[in-house]
Formats: C-alpha cells, sequence, structure tokens
C-alpha cells in the first residue's frame, strides 16, 4: 500500500518507518527542509533504540523517503496519517492548530477518495473538525470528493517504540465507515498474523480510548508515589507494600514503582487536556487533578530531602546528578523531573555536575546557556566523573547503568557520601553497610 504520513516527530517517524518495514511504500512529510535532507541521507533527530537502522535500511530499499511537499505526497496515496504534534496550550488544553493546518492543506488538494487518519494524541470530537475543515476546503474549490476521517491513536513507549509499533498489545481504530474499515484492515492485517488484536469502535471512542489509558498509566503513578511519601512518615517500606499490592492480579505490577514523578511529552500533556475536556463540559475532574498535583509535588521531593538534610540555604554545595531524560531508553527532557529539581538547586545556590547515558547533546541545546557560562552546571563525560568532589549525589533517571555501581569508588569520589535514590534502585542495607548515608522514597531499611 502507497501511505503518507505527515510529519517527522516522534509519533510520525516511527508511524511512518514501521510501516515500510512491513512492505509498504511510505512518503513522509516536513516542512523543514534541513530536517528532510537528513533524514533522507539516513540522519535522525531523535533516539530511539533500532529506529536509525531500519530508516536507514527502508529508504536504501525504496520504500521510505522524506518530502516537503504534502501535494506531491498525495499523488501516489489515498492514504493520510496526522503524525504533527498537539502541545499544550496555557490553559491545558492541546493545541491543534498544526492538526487542522494539515487538514486544511489535504482539503486544497484532494482529488481522489482518501482515508485520513489521525496518529496524533488528540481530544474527542477531533475527528468532526478535521473532517469540517476539509470539508470546508472542498466546498471553496467547488468540488466534491468522498473522504472518511479514522482516529487511529498510538500506544508507543519512548524507548520501545519499534517494538509497540511491531507487536502491538491493540491496534484501536475508530471509524463509522465501512470503506475505511476495510482498507484500516488490510494495512494491519499484516500486525494481526498471531492473533487479531484491532479492536474498531466509533470515532469518539477511540479519541477517548487514548487519553483514558495515558491517565489511568499516570493515576498508578501518582497513587504509589502518594503510597510512599506516606510510608516515609510512618516508618513503612513501601518496596514490601509495591510487592503485597502488585502479587493481586486485579492490581498488578506494572506502574507502581515509586519515584520522582513522571514526565514526557505523554502523560503530562494528556492528563491537562483531559481535565481540560472535563472542564469545557462542566465536569469537575477531581481525580485526575489530584494526579495532576501530586505529580507536580512529587517532582519536587527530592529537593525538598536534599534541603532536609543541608538546609534551604545550598549555597557552596556541589550535587552530582545522574539521569537527565524524563526516563531510561531517551533523551527526552520534555516535562523531565531533572528539570525541576536542577531548577531548585541552582535557584537555591548549589552547583551541579551532570550525567546521562544519552541525553548530554540534549541538555546543551536546551538547557538555560547561563547555567553553563556562569559555572552552575557542568556535564560530564562519565557518570563518575559527576561524583568527583561532590557533597550528595541524586538519581534522577534508572538507567540500567546506575543500577549496580561501585560504591567503593564512588566513595572515594565524593566529598560526603550522601546518596539521596529518585527511583528507589538500590538496596537501603547495601548502601548503608558501604558507608553511605541514603534516603530514598518511602524506604526503610
Amino acid at each position: 500500500m502507497n501511505l503518507t504520513v505527515i510529519g517527522t516527530g516522534y509519533v510520525g517517524l516511527v508511524t511512518g518507518t514501521c510501516f515500510a518495514e512491513m512492505g509498504n511504500h511510505v512518503t513522509c512529510v516536513d516542512t523543514n527542509p534541513d530536517k528532510v535532507l537528513a533524514l533522507n541521507e539516513g540522519r535522525i533527530p531523535i533516539y530511539e533504540p533500532g529506529l536509525e537502522l531500519m530508516i536507514q535500511r527502508n529508504v536504501s530499499e525504496g520504500r521510505l523517503c522524506f518530502s516537503t511537499s504534502l501535494v506531491d505526497a498525495m499523488q501516489d496515496s489515498n492514504l493520510y496519517f496526522i503524525g504533527v504534534g498537539t502541545p499544550s496550550n496555557g490553559d491545558g488544553s492541546a493545541d491543534l492548530s498544526q492538526v487542522l493546518a494539515v487538514a486544511r492543506e489535504i482539503g486544497r488538494n484532494l482529488e481522489k477518495y482518501a482515508v485520513v487518519v489521525n496518529k496524533s494524541t488528540v481530544p474527542v470530537g477531533t475527528a468532526e473538525q478535521v473532517q469540517a475543515v476539509i470539508g470546508e476546503e472542498l466546498l471553496k474549490r467547488d468540488v466534491q470528493v468522498q473522504f472518511d476521517v479514522v482516529s487511529n491513536p498510538e500506544f508507543l513507549k519512548e524507548g520501545a517504540a519499534i517494538d509497540d509499533f511491531m507487536r502491538p498489545d491493540r491496534i484501536i481504530v475508530g471509524t463509522a465507515s465501512d470503506r475505511a474499515r476495510e482498507i484500516m484492515a488490510k494495512l494491519y492485517g499484516p500486525f494481526n498474523m498471531n492473533q487479531n488484536r484491532t479492536i474498531f469502535m466509533g470515532v469518539r471512542d477511540a479519541e477517548m480510548t487514548k487519553y483514558a489509558a495515558n491517565a489511568m498509566l499516570a493515576t498508578k503513578i501518582s497513587f504509589i508515589n502518594e503510597i510512599a511519601n506516606l510510608c516515609d512518615i510512618l516508618d513503612v517500606d513501601v518496596e514490601n507494600v509495591r510487592r503485597g499490592i502488585g502479587s493481586d492480579s486485579r492490581i498488578g505490577y506494572s506502574f507502581i514503582y515509586p519515584g520522582c514523578g513522571y514526565g514526557g511529552s505523554c502523560f503530562p500533556k494528556d492528563v491537562k487536556a483531559l481535565i481540560h475536556l472535563a472542564e469545557s463540559c462542566q465536569y469537575d475532574s477531581q481525580l485526575l487533578r489530584s494526579v495532576d498535583e501530586r505529580n507536580k509535588r512529587q517532582q519536587r521531593v527530592l529537593f525538598e530531602k536534599l534541603c532536609k538534610r543541608f538546609g534551604d540555604d545550598l549555597s557552596g554545595l556541589l550535587v552530582g546528578v545522574w539521569g537527565l531524560a524524563f526516563k531510561p531508553g531517551t533523551d527526552d527532557l520534555r516535562e523531565a523531573s531533572s528539570l525541576v529539581l536542577l531548577h531548585d538547586l541552582i535557584g537555591a545556590g548549589a552547583r551541579v555536575k551532570a550525567y546521562d547515558p544519552v541525553a548530554m547533546e540534549a541538555a546543551r541545546q536546551q538547557l538555560p546557556k547561563a547555567w553553563f557560562d556562569n559555572g552552575d552546571l557542568v556535564l560530564t563525560e562519565h557518570q563518575y566523573d559527576a561524583l568527583k568532589e561532590v557533597d550528595v549525589m541524586v538519581l534522577v533517571t534508572e538507567w540500567k547503568p546506575f543500577r549496580t555501581p561501585d560504591f567503593v569508588a564512588m566513595k572515594k569520589l565524593m566529598k560526603q557520601p550522601v546518596i539521596i535514590d529518585g527511583r528507589n534502585q538500590y538496596e537501603p542495607r547495601q548502601v548503608r553497610e558501604a558507608g553511605f548515608e541514603y534516603m530514598a522514597i518511602g524506604r526503610r531499611g
């Protein structure tokens, strides 16, 4: 099949590449000519394990190409995936300007029947807006062309996106059109060889499913963080509690790991968008507001623990930070807990040395230049370099190289043997027996 994917951000790039990998001919469209040139040469703007090699293979074999012209791409395709960004507006609502701009361009150039697929995460009712915008443009041209708008939300985890796309838990397709349903069933047929994972439903149902899934996962994280904070107060070990409740099959172990809050491009944005959607319907989403508020507070827990230990004035304190990305397996810093910690530390007078296995270049590009110029923040080339002469080490992102560190070497490097573990990666007794003062989130022992 011939596909057009509009947008070469995280969603569009993974979607287009994985469809090409399954034998389809895919043109990915982006308005940035430098980005398109780099992609056609096999260079990608994001870190995602396995993606660069997959792009290079499919470009070289002629199944995948990148273009700045949607008009040209539309000539050979009648299946258009919209995968552009939907960032948060100031009020928490999703900014649909890019989605609707793509819909407008499709309407201005549509010549034959097509299925327009919303792959971006969008609020309930967006497909209807896309339908209306395309219809308006066709009316201006005084032409009649049939088309269907389908909701097909993505469920990709950064760091495991290829596996999620190629071996999905479920494929959600929202449509009321038999014709569109047949086309989407054919497209996803190769992904259903072992079992049928495709679930067809109404368009609005599919839009809501995406938001509900992310809100549910965010809720589990905020819940276990709330429990962990209470465990801190009551002298209870949250790890035992976590294992105890996780053994209940109705609860399970997924997403009940305490830490310093969630981040990234999905959970914070989607929870806020769902809250705004509820407010627009005059519905008070108490639970979702609590989830969001708990996460905002949780992202400051490490700083609060540090201040409790060293005082509110951190002038002269040197802090080593392990992990900058919002989670392992990505270089994405969006809404990362590390950013909140860095702002708080530097604002309180501390200096920071930080290391991340893959997010160093992203940090250099995105963090305030003044931090580097003033010597407030130094990015080190090795994880142990971030510990030289520091008064405390703070673990923010649970990368695998951080899980079993050399505590003997760490103690020799650090000025003061203090560890604040923001992801509960270490056994308290082991760290303390190594001669460290150790603080985590809800851990005892």
